[in-house]
């Protein structure tokens, strides 16, 4: 499925920048600061991706609770600040479908991209409010591809969810990118399969099988899921929160400020079961 092909503007909020398509002629580095941006034509994931059905994709991993997930004691704790406000804050998604099967648990789905300088400032933030969150509600992370700069980064993503590597190497590429500088970046040319399965050989994964993975017909079904998601989701630009698919946050002046939107959303979600 394809995004509608246009210009996105940096995030109407002071404070925070996003990322999403724009013309391939940008070439902006992969720094702190501003909207880093894809382009256009290659929004959609690849034709083998799109024609894949959404059923066919595999869940992913983080749908079922694992190990740490049923061992977690975190106590639930009651939002803080105001609470949200509908149509500034967050946007109630018509029609919305979790990511994946609940399972009893509140989704929370970031949607992302390696190579946003947004997605890569945000990270931090949001594994620290992953540490602290209760057994009841999971994180899944969706990246999406809104340029050719994406696309491996989402391949390698499935790959290392596929041998149970992201929560090893989730940040790690993050900091590779945009801040050592090691993997390529915006503005850069796409990062080649092979470099991406050197790097995360680094964290146990066997090159060769993971470039197979990357070029498997579960991860091209997977992106095109993910893309799928993003879009009935009304996600236009990256980092992006939808809560049980039936809120996308919109608002924060800080991240901290989003994820406080997200808890409030969460606890309303909570409250409702």
């Amino acid at each position: 499925m394809k995004f509608r092909h246009a210009l996105m503007l940096s995030l109407l909020l002071p404070v925070l920048a996003a990322c999403g398509p724009k013309p391939s002629t940008d070439t902006t580095p992969t720094g702190d600061a501003p909207a880093a941006t894809a382009p256009a034509d290659t929004a959609a994931p690849p034709a083998d991706t799109a024609a894949a059905p959404a059923d066919a994709a595999t869940p992913s991993t983080d749908a079922v609770p694992d190990a740490a997930t049923a061992a977690n004691t975190n106590p639930i704790l009651p939002p803080e600040g105001p609470a949200p406000v509908a149509g500034r804050d967050y946007e109630e998604i018509a029609g919305g479908q979790p990511y994946a099967p609940l399972n009893g648990q509140v989704e929370v789905v970031e949607v992302f991209g390696y190579v946003c300088p947004a997605c890569g400032a945000f990270a931090p933030r949001m594994s620290a409010w992953k540490a602290r969150l209760p057994a009841d509600v999971r994180v899944s992370y969706v990246p999406v591809a809104f340029g050719k700069a994406w696309e491996p980064y989402a391949k390698a993503f499935y790959a290392a969810e596929a041998k149970g590597l992201v929560d090893k190497t989730h940040d790690a590429v993050f900091n590779a990118i945009h801040l050592q500088r090691t993997l390529p970046g915006e503005g850069k040319p796409p990062a080649d399969p092979a470099q991406l399965a050197k790097f995360y050989a680094g964290y146990g994964a066997d090159p060769q099988e993971f470039v197979a993975l990357m070029n498997s017909f579960a991860t091209n079904a997977k992106m095109g899921r993910g893309m799928q998601f993003a879009q009935r989701s009304g996600v236009a630009s990256t980092p992006t929160l939808v809560v049980n698919g039936k809120y996308r946050v919109t608002g924060g002046q800080t991240w901290d400020d989003v994820l406080r939107i997200a808890d409030h959303l969460i606890a309303m979600e909570r409250a409702k079961r």
